[in-house]
């Protein structure tokens, strides 16, 4: 039995509690989110001994790192040493994007190693194998997709992008909306060529209770890919993306009257001014589901900053109701990241969903800020360390010997500090 389902009949599972203790809230408030829908666990029935972690309405807001080889990396050991940059950086969750090399290995060794939930897209494995033994992506008979949606859910899986909404009629409004970046989600372009190719319907879409058969047997919680997407933004909120919006709220319901988990994906690159209006129609269109995005990215002029943009839109985006967010490496829009990307990219994001906490969730958040201030006051840097969202920096730059003119000017800084809190004080 599911989550959503446990949770429906009043059952408080090991992982609702491991949850609340995360969150500091009760078990019964995680229960209710949960049977609402509006809180999602991904936790594959499957896979066992990791670090469950909630995602949705008034919790923590979570960061995602998504990895992957390709056909150029295609080194199993190089995702590894990403894997724990990832991970030491405090990822709350893991996707495993692979499009090259022996993808079956990556994933094994992402699951075994680690402790958070792992993600994949089964349509990037299941349109790479066309190409391999058939020459094309649009070659992919529509078992074979499901082939691998059941496959990558026995082995483990707790949470798969899904384009489900990806139909001929948001191609339709695509077609005429007049986008300047077209498609740029992977797999909703995989989709769109073979939709075009047979002059067929998305058979994720026709077949949806299929897709939710198998992710409830494996208790997979479904994140509906946004395979319309705008790509730059210029594009943002164009009709296609809210024809896609609409669809995709009606198949969050059904995957709750099913019983199965689901979250939705969003934008991507969404100007600063359009942010609270994007996340307010996703959470109204889409039944108040918890909303996963890419960024935000509020502008396309930053190539080699974009986890400063990211950064930027993932703090209002988070404040404005956003639940998961994904990184994004200064390597975007440029190539694949190195390990130390990967820790820039976390840690921005790190930084930006707390920043958004504490305008969401006002004084529960602050308290771990005064903590910091009160740290600082106290100059106990052992403290600062152990609040800091990353404290590599933190470490390099103190664990460095001061000169004894630096050590004179620190007092002298010191002293009028001093002299003021003595003050207030008494």
């Amino acid at each position: 039995m599911t989550q959503l389902l446990k949770a429906k009949e009043g059952i408080i599972t090991k992982e609702m509690e491991i949850v609340a203790e995360d969150e500091g809230l009760s078990p019964e408030d995680i229960r209710k989110g949960v049977a609402k829908g509006e809180i999602v666990i991904p936790s594959n029935v499957n896979r066992n001994q990791i670090n469950y972690v909630g995602i949705g309405s008034n919790l923590r807001t979570k960061v995602n790192a998504s990895i992957g080889s390709s056909e150029d990396y295609p080194d199993p050991e190089r995702e590894k040493e990403k894997l724990q940059a990832a991970l030491t950086t405090g990822a709350d969750a893991i996707m495993d994007l692979s499009t090259g090399g022996d993808i079956d290995l990556v994933r094994k060794n992402t699951l075994d190693i680690a402790d958070v939930p792992v993600g994949t897209v089964p349509i990037y494995q299941a349109g790479i194998k066309s190409i391999e033994e058939h020459g094309s992506v649009v070659e992919m008979k529509a078992e074979d997709i499901f082939d691998e949606i059941e496959r990558q859910a026995e082995a483990g899986v707790d949470f798969m992008a899904i384009h489900c909404g990806m139909t001929l009629e948001v191609l339709d409004r695509l077609k005429q909306e007049g986008r300047v970046t077209d498609i740029v989600s992977r797999g909703g372009g995989f989709l769109t060529g073979w939709m075009l190719h047979h002059n067929q319907e998305n058979p994720l879409y026709t077949d949806y209770d299929r897709v939710l058969e198998i992710a409830k047997e494996h208790d997979v919680t479904l994140s509906l890919g946004d395979g319309i997407r705008p790509g730059a933004v210029v594009d943002s909120l164009d009709r296609a993306q809210v024809q896609g919006l609409l669809t995709t709220g009606e198949l969050v319901q059904k995957a709750r009257e099913a019983g199965v988990q689901v979250m939705v994906e969003g934008p991507g690159h969404v100007p600063l001014n359009q942010i609270d209006t994007t996340i307010q129609l996703q959470k109204e269109l889409c039944h108040q589901a918890p909303f996963f995005i890419l960024g935000m990215l509020v502008t396309d002029l930053a190539a080699g900053y974009d986890h400063i943009v990211a950064a930027i839109g993932g703090a209002r985006s988070t404040w404005a109701g956003a639940d998961f967010v994904c990184y994004v490496t200064p390597a975007e829009h440029l190539g694949l990241p190195t390990p130390e990307d990967i820790k820039e990219g976390v840690t921005a994001a790190k930084i930006a969903t707390h920043a958004g906490d504490i305008a969401k969730r006002d004084e529960e958040v602050k308290k771990l800020d005064r903590k910091m201030a009160e740290a600082r006051i106290k100059d106990d840097w052992q403290e600062q360390i152990k609040l800091a969202i990353n404290a590599d920096k933190i470490d390099s730059r103190k664990g460095a010997e001061l000169t004894d003119d630096m050590k004179i000017m620190d007092q002298k800084k010191a002293e009028p500090m001093e002299i003021a809190a003595n003050y207030l004080n008494n």
